[in-house]
């Protein structure tokens, strides 16, 4: 989760270690003390990685734009915005572009700088709360809150979702062997289940229908059909716009 790292890294786009440099994004990792080819060009890990970051992802700024608001917590106007911003539009070309006044443009670039302030503001305070309590934020009374998938489609109280809810959820409704008893019919607990399911599948892999119907049907023949459907609408798998294909959502 790219929210786990320090904000040097996430600026940066990237994590280093004693023996590899790392894309936050992707994961991707690069030794040190090799010599790495790309594109007919030789590297070092760190040269490596920042070409990995240029090539693959343009830059960690155009990726964030790319995410839902949910993520960023920024509305989607105000990511337009930044994203005409990024490309070097004036609040003239913003306004056309978007449809809005540049008054608008302008008040939008206010708030967003009292955003940044805030933001800034809210690390120290969660730092401070942190370093000199020892009590970090997602230590609750029920348990440590987890982390919610980037790619999850409104994030609410159904993610509120602890440790120990997870392990409750998957002893009740899921074998030993993994496969489902029923669908959980509340959507904290059916989260939680999906996440499970999503295990079978992997990442930069293109899956058809009949593929994904494959693994679900020994997961739960029954409604492997509901399943399916389950991982759209909550944002865990993607599919194209003629069905055919499906990925795991980043």
């Amino acid at each position: 989760m790219i929210w786990n790292h320090s904000l040097t890294d996430i600026i940066k786009g990237y994590s280093e270690k004693d023996d590899s440099m790392t894309c936050i994004i992707c994961g991707k990792s690069y030794e040190k003390g090799r010599i790495i080819k790309i594109d007919d060009n030789l590297y070092d890990a760190f040269g490596a990685v920042k070409k990995h970051i240029s090539k693959e992802h343009g830059s960690i700024t155009s990726y964030l734009l790319q995410q839902e608001a949910n993520l960023t917590g920024i509305s989607e106007i105000q990511r337009q915005i930044l994203k005409l911003i990024y490309d070097g539009k004036s609040d003239k070309n913003i306004s056309e572009e978007i449809g809005i006044a540049p008054s608008t443009v302008r008040n939008h670039r206010f708030k967003l700088r009292e955003k940044e302030k805030q933001a800034r503001l809210f690390l120290a305070l969660m730092n401070g709360l942190e370093e000199e309590t020892s009590h970090k934020i997602e230590k609750s009374d029920k348990g440590i809150i987890e982390e919610i998938h980037m790619s999850a489609t409104m994030v609410d109280e159904r993610f509120d979702i602890t440790d120990k809810e997870r392990e409750e959820a998957i002893a009740t409704f899921m074998d030993e062997k993994g496969a489902l008893k029923q669908i959980p019919a509340r959507a904290k607990k059916k989260i939680i289940i999906l996440r499970e399911i999503m295990k079978n599948f992997k990442k930069d892999i293109e899956y058809s229908e009949q593929e994904v119907n494959r693994v679900l049907k020994r997961i739960y023949e029954v409604d492997y059909v509901g399943l399916r459907r389950a991982l759209i609408e909550y944002g865990f798998m993607d599919r194209s716009a003629d069905c055919t294909v499906y990925r795991v959502k980043e």
